[in-house]
């Protein structure tokens, strides 16, 4: 797909343009070996995980496998790449997971989405590329009428009764997972002081890594008032001298897992996953900001695309399930 003339492979932005930038310095002409370089380190400045930048490097170096890589930018087009996902999942011979075909989409849809708005290429290839070949399942998540019934459960197990001494844990451990939808690492991780309960009308939880590389995950997120009151009956019942939760993370698993019991839920229903999900539905729900949601679940742009596209797909099932039979 090459031609026998010398190419010019780089062109100098005009002053003023507002989408210059690394990306702008490659013209059409470019090969995918040369837009690949470029792309890796724009999503190196934009802050991109490591993990993300080998994942997407690895599926572009793949289509440069499949087309050539040193095929010009300019001469990929949406049915180039739509054969490409026929041959990852057709005639490869290598399995392609639901997870992995939808990642490499997403890849093509970053990449040449990025060479379009930096005036590389007049038109993005990828724009029509096909998503829904191969799908991952929704998630399980406990929907409203779930999260009231679990609630009352542990409610009820914090204040305690005849046969049962008051215990804040579970009710502290399930509202915090639906007010943050912090991850269970995350929640393991939690020392009380990274509760800031300075201004008690607007608590906040500050979600901590200490490995130096996950540090673009740190973030707070809002508390509600009323979860500081569980947390002082909490903080005496059980005294942790170090991390917040003073027990395993597999016990953590039994508490849900017994609430869930309680309540007569599904068992499953209640783990840190399906809890993530129902803290983003509740905000989903209630209209917050989608980048909001985004930042408070620790994620990405790129890996906010998926999980955007579940939650709507998440709504649209409840709102199916609700109309009447």
């Amino acid at each position: 797909m090459e031609s026998t003339g010398q190419r010019e492979l780089f062109t100098t932005p005009p002053d003023g343009d507002e989408k210059a930038g690394r990306g702008s310095t490659l013209s059409r002409e470019a090969s995918l070996q040369a837009a690949m370089g470029t792309f890796e380190r724009h999503m190196q400045d934009e802050g991109f995980s490591i993990n993300t930048v080998k994942a997407f490097s690895s599926d572009i170096r793949l289509l440069g496998r499949y087309l050539g890589i040193g095929t010009p930018i300019g001469e990929i087009g949406t049915k180039n790449l739509n054969d490409f996902m026929r041959w990852l999942t057709d005639e490869r011979g290598v399995p392609c997971s639901p997870k992995s075909f939808a990642r490499r989409v997403t890849t093509l849809k970053v990449f040449f989405g990025w060479l379009h708005e930096t005036g590389v290429l007049p038109q993005d290839p990828s724009a029509a590329v096909i998503q829904t070949s191969v799908t991952s399942p929704l998630p399980e998540a406990p929907d409203a009428l779930d999260v009231g019934r679990a609630l009352a459960v542990a409610e009820a197990w914090r204040a305690g009764g005849p046969e049962r001494k008051p215990d804040a844990r579970p009710y502290l451990l399930l509202t915090l997972l639906l007010q943050t939808g912090i991850k269970k690492g995350e929640a393991m991780a939690i020392v009380p002081n990274h509760i800031d309960d300075s201004d008690r009308e607007h608590p906040l939880l500050y979600v901590r890594y200490a490995n130096p590389r996950l540090r673009y995950k740190e973030r707070k997120v809002p508390l509600e008032p009323a979860w500081l009151d569980v947390l002082a009956e909490y903080l005496a019942q059980y005294q942790p001298t170090d991390t917040l939760f003073t027990c395993t993370a597999r016990n953590l698993e039994y508490i849900l897992h017994d609430i869930a019991e309680a309540a007569e839920l599904p068992p499953g229903v209640l783990s840190f996953e399906n809890l993530r999900w129902a803290a983003a539905l509740q905000d989903w729900r209630a209209d917050v900001e989608q980048d909001d949601i985004r930042q408070k679940l620790g994620l990405s742009k790129i890996a906010w695309r998926e999980t955007k596209t579940k939650l709507r797909r998440l709504i649209e099932r409840e709102q199916i399930d609700a109309l009447p039979a």
